[in-house]
């Protein structure tokens, strides 16, 4: 499904299909912060360890299928699949942007 993303997103969901680190980082502020299920990583540095500990190393790909704005943020839902425990999962990907920067990033999987 073709979604129309701001380009800084759209190149993080493609860098993700690619397990590529460096162009998931790419578009971050230094400043960013990422929640993942609720605990914040702060700063390149901790985003891209993460990253590389929780997404990379189980080749976690997610894959939206839906993209909505809401109250600025761009939103988008899809099913994640890799290799971690009940993949796929449907995850929410909430983007807050600054620019052409990705500001803030949160991620939950529904229940």
């Amino acid at each position: 499904m073709s979604l129309n993303l701001p380009a800084a997103i759209a190149d993080y969901v493609e860098a993700n299909r690619r397990l590529e680190l460096d162009g998931m980082m790419k578009h971050f502020r230094p400043d960013a912060v990422f929640t993942d299920n609720g605990k914040d990583f702060v700063g390149e540095a901790a985003i891209r360890k993460m990253l590389k500990e929780e997404a990379i190393a189980v080749k976690a790909i997610f894959d939206p299928d839906t993209v909505r704005e809401e109250g600025g943020d761009i939103v988008l839902e899809g099913p994640a699949h890799g290799e971690f425990p009940g993949s796929p999962l449907r995850f929410t990907y909430r983007f807050t942007m600054d620019g052409d920067a990705i500001k803030t990033l949160k991620t939950t999987v529904w229940a």
